[in-house]
């Protein structure tokens, strides 16, 4: 008989022949003083763990605000010091082109333009997006990635609240906002663009901020959807995607006088452009986004409540009870990981690629009111078509590059987790687990690539009533895949060597996508071009494909995979 279980008929004398209760009200007293002790709020221990991820990011933390605020100075500095009364006009007729409103924006203020209004205009929308980035990936560390790695637990073992670590991210992230806003605006502000009055400079700022704490209220819903860090990741990034995509739509449509323009008001950075900085100066459109991020803070928290620690709303589906003989194999381990981003980037690139490809007539039937700027990039009037879609080839290049670099960082996200040493227990060996995720990697970017390329083909053959682009458009997305090869190359080589620093092929990327896009319109020589990854595979069908450069490229990336191979069997795995 349990002694522990005879109590008295009030339950507070002592248990016969037991250990004595003690009396009811002493009971009450000590939980209420052992509740004021550990708090009673969600939000117990906020100040203490907001200094620990301050502590944690002491290196991330600069990074990100002096790389964007150097973005920044570098864009004001370099147009101001090139772009002439001359060029700028033209550079202006340029940028009111429907192909340049879908990649820059609406471009208000261009009738009348000066610098500070054409940086706003042509180079917000990329400091914008690298705000977003830098808020995606700052909330998924601090919350569902700590969930997934169990250090999680451990602190809310402690005293800590049931919302302190979502909400403590979620300062941490405003605050970094917060200062990329002050960064950019002296930036901008004391550089040779000039930019007057002080206050749009400070609204162009604040915009840029405005995104970055938006897709943070976005990270912070979808790090309760799943139980894994990379998917609430990918799911924010697939909402930030769109978020471009509804904002270039409508922007292009309303520059060639569609219907559409509305879309852009569906997307948090049209909210940002929507301001018009140094134009109209309207502060209202922020509201906008200040009212979304409350929202989503609010359902942030409603989700976190209904869940259980580690666990996501959405469900994990259940697998088979016994494994398929593919699922055996690293490379079948590799490709059912990856396989369900891979699913909804094959549909977006599709569809993006449709509706893209669609504009294709209206390209053609402007080529005669073009501006001889964009001709000359696109292969002249008679050319108009092919150059557009050459242009997009590379555009897409771009896009999917992102994904192969944010699908290589998985296999870091897979050791941090602890999940690579199980699988490396096994009979895998180190160089085959590498090769399996490489493999899978390089031919999702193929894929997405030929996805890409046959929405396009298909929106232009059906825009042109032309089924006779259908495949050269395939073809030209798909030799670009070389150059993304190149990169992943590059990345795997950084994980094989040191996974920390595998952050530079974000720097790569971008240095690589500005110059690729811009660099031909600011004139810059073409030893500075040369330095992109996108400019020498040509953007086919309007160039030549050069086959030495698609050679290079393979060949390289071949070679860093497997340096990358040889360094990851010499260092330390990342072990529980």
């Amino acid at each position: 008989m349990n002694l522990l279980a005879a109590h008295t008929a009030d339950g507070d004398g002592p248990v016969r022949g037991g250990v004595p209760r003690a009396p009811r009200a002493w009971r009450h007293a000590h939980e209420r003083q052992r509740r004021g002790r550990l708090g009673e709020g969600n939000l117990t221990g906020l100040g203490h763990l907001l200094v620990f991820m301050l502590r944690r990011d002491r290196l991330w933390l600069p990074i990100w605000l002096l790389s964007l605020s150097a973005l920044t100075a570098y864009f004001a500095n370099a147009i101001a010091l090139v772009m002439d009364g001359g060029s700028l006009q033209a550079m202006t007729v340029l940028a009111k082109n429907p192909v340049m409103a879908l990649i820059t924006g609406p471009g208000y203020g261009l009738d009348e333009v000066t610098v500070p209004r054409f940086i706003v205009g042509m180079y917000g929308v990329f400091l914008m997006l690298g705000a977003a980035l830098m808020s995606i990936l700052t909330v998924s560390r601090h919350t569902r990635a700590e969930e997934e790695t169990g250090r999680a637990e451990l602190i809310r073992a402690g005293v800590t609240g049931r919302h302190t670590q979502l909400i403590a991210a979620l300062i941490l992230t405003v605050l970094m906002n917060v200062l990329l806003s002050c960064g950019m605006a002296a930036a901008f502000q004391f550089s040779r663009a000039e930019p007057a009055p002080l206050s749009s400079t400070m609204l162009f700022a604040i915009s840029i901020g405005a995104v970055g704490c938006v897709f943070a209220a976005v990270t912070a819903v979808t790090a309760q959807l799943s139980a894994f860090a990379r998917a609430a990741s990918s799911m924010a990034g697939a909402v930030l995607g769109l978020s471009f995509v509804l904002r270039g739509i409508g922007d292009m449509s309303d520059v060639s006088g569609g219907g559409l323009a509305w879309l852009s008001w569906l997307s948090p950075l049209g909210w940002a452009q929507q301001t018009a900085a140094f134009t109209l100066d309207r502060w209202w459109p922020l509201l906008n986004s200040a009212g979304l991020f409350a929202v989503l803070i609010v359902v942030a928290l409603l989700l976190q409540s209904r869940r259980d620690l580690g666990a996501g709303i959405v469900a994990e589906r259940l697998g088979r009870a016994n494994a398929g003989p593919l699922l055996a194999t690293p490379l079948g381990l590799v490709l059912r990981l990856q396989s369900r981003n891979l699913a909804w980037w094959s549909v977006s690139m599709l569809v993006m690629g449709a509706v893209f490809g669609s504009f294709t007539g209206a390209m053609d039937e402007s080529a005669a009111d073009m501006p001889e700027e964009i001709l000359q990039i696109m292969g002249g009037r008679s050319g108009i078509v092919d150059g557009y879609l050459g242009y997009m080839a590379l555009y897409f290049a771009i896009i999917v590059a992102a994904y192969a670099v944010i699908a290589a960082g998985g296999l870091r996200a897979e050791e941090t987790a602890f999940h690579t040493e199980p699988v490396l227990a096994t009979a895998v060996s180190r160089s085959g687990w590498l090769a399996s995720w490489a493999a899978v990697t390089l031919v999702g970017a193929v894929w997405l690539m030929a996805m890409a390329g046959l929405g396009e083909g298909l929106g232009a053959a059906v825009s042109m009533n032309d089924r006779s682009l259908l495949w050269p458009t395939v073809l030209g997305h798909l030799a670009q895949t070389p150059a993304l090869w190149a990169l992943l190359g590059f990345t795997y080589l950084l994980y094989g060597l040191a996974p920390r620093l595998m952050s530079l092929s974000w720097v790569v990327f971008a240095a690589s996508a500005v110059l690729a896009l811009f660099g031909q319109l600011l004139e810059l020589d073409d030893a500075v071009l040369d330095l992109s990854l996108f400019t020498h595979v040509g953007q086919y069908p309007a160039q030549d494909l050069s086959a030495e450069a698609i050679v290079w490229f393979v060949v390289t990336a071949a070679v860093l995979v497997g340096v990358g191979m040889i360094a990851f069997r010499r260092r330390d795995l990342v072990t529980a």
